[in-house]
């Protein structure tokens, strides 16, 4: 601490305040922690990821340390054990810290090590979820989605308060971490918030179910090949009051899933063509992003990497360099997707429908058809 300017004591300049609250109530506290422990592994040669500032990478010779720094818990990896051992050393010689050895737990994240892979998933906290709804003697269903809205007698009560509707949908986000197989259900759910109808409890529930007799799924990360391939689709005017489209997108490195976003789009789409594309440059967008992790982390890949589409008008529209009077409104999008097909960053390929994958982040499934996509995105329980 120190004084601050225009009112230091010129015959006290060392004194301070005594700080009599604890520095967690500090809304400035996490800020500063993270300058104050940033600067020092500046100072030690880490550099600041370009993709993530909460990354930090250290490049010397053969030796590469990743830092992760989420407030005051630390994740460390790296492929010398010594010079990790001796970074340990410098930073508690500099902070009060403790090392808990190999991460086993991380932000509730559970990670499994096996000598082939490590698998990735959140059971303890999705069993607090189950008991926060009350439901752990319900029975589970197979499926989080349905293809209706469920039918509501006159004497229908909801099956959640608003404060728990609130409070379960907020733990269903940070679940999803691990578990794209309810990304569309919460993000359909997250958009009743403010005023969830009978219905929407009656979805919750169900979805709160499903996740009962899948709790141990999670998702494995394994060795394999360094390929890259994004899975991206829409679905046109899915939303029946706004007619906004959804898009989907997902991204495997090898066989591990890396990536995969649902969202609404911001505005209408006036074809499906349209809304695939808006997808499509969303997904462009994160297919970058991860190739400039991989190139921090010096990880060779191969360029250019392939985009899945099940839309050929889509495609045609992409490799078609004239700009007509019906595409102007995308113009933004498509020269983006455009320009990076140009420079060999990706390369758009057309998919059947049967096979793509990020269909289950778009629309609800039916239950033979989402079990296949479910086990294509590699979600699964630990062996």
């Amino acid at each position: 601490m120190k004084q601050p300017k225009g009112f230091e004591d010129s015959a006290y300049p060392n004194h301070v305040y005594r700080l009599r609250k604890a520095i967690y109530g500090l809304r400035q506290a996490p800020r500063q922690w993270y300058t104050t422990f940033t600067s020092y592994l500046l100072k030690l040669g880490f550099t600041h990821s370009q993709a993530d500032p909460s990354l930090l990478l250290l490049h010397r010779d053969r030796i590469q340390i990743y830092l992760l720094v989420y407030v005051d818990d630390i994740l460390l990896t790296g492929n010398d054990t010594k010079t990790m051992t001796a970074l340990v050393n410098q930073l508690k010689s500099q902070f009060t810290m403790k090392d808990l050895g190999t991460a086993h737990q991380f932000l509730g994240l559970r990670i499994d090590t096996h000598p082939d892979k490590y698998f990735m998933s959140q059971s303890v906290y999705a069993q607090s979820i189950i008991n926060i709804a009350e439901l752990q003697k319900c029975n589970s269903v197979a499926n989080p989605c349905t293809n209706k809205l469920p039918v509501i007698s006159s004497d229908a009560v909801p099956c959640f308060s608003l404060p728990v509707y609130r409070q379960l949908i907020g733990s269903l986000q940070y679940l999803t971490l691990t578990r794209p197989d309810i990304a569309y259900a919460v993000n359909m759910l997250s958009q009743h918030m403010h005023k969830p109808e009978i219905q929407h409890t009656i979805l919750l529930k169900k979805l709160i179910k499903y996740i009962k007799g899948t709790i141990a799924f999670g998702l494995p990360i394994t060795r394999s090949t360094l390929l890259l391939r994004t899975f991206s689709d829409a679905d046109w005017a899915s939303d029946p009051l706004t007619r906004k489209s959804t898009s989907g997108f997902c991204t495997f490195l090898g066989n591990t899933l890396v990536s995969w976003t649902v969202k609404k789009q911001p505005t209408v789409s006036r074809s499906s063509t349209e809304s695939e594309y808006r997808a499509l440059a969303s997904a462009t967008a994160d297919t970058i992003w991860i190739k400039r992790l991989l190139v921090e982390f010096r990880i060779p890949h191969v360029s250019p990497v392939d985009i899945f589409c099940d839309n050929t008008s889509t495609i045609t529209l992409a490799n078609n360099p004239v700009f007509h009077a019906r595409t102007k409104h995308i113009e933004i999008d498509q020269r983006f997707v455009r320009d990076h097909i140009q420079t060999g960053t990706i390369r758009l390929l057309p998919i059947c429908t049967v096979d793509q994958v990020a269909d289950i982040l778009t629309k609800p499934l039916a239950t033979k058809r989402f079990q296949l996509l479910r086990s294509k995105l590699t979600i699964t329980q630990d062996a």
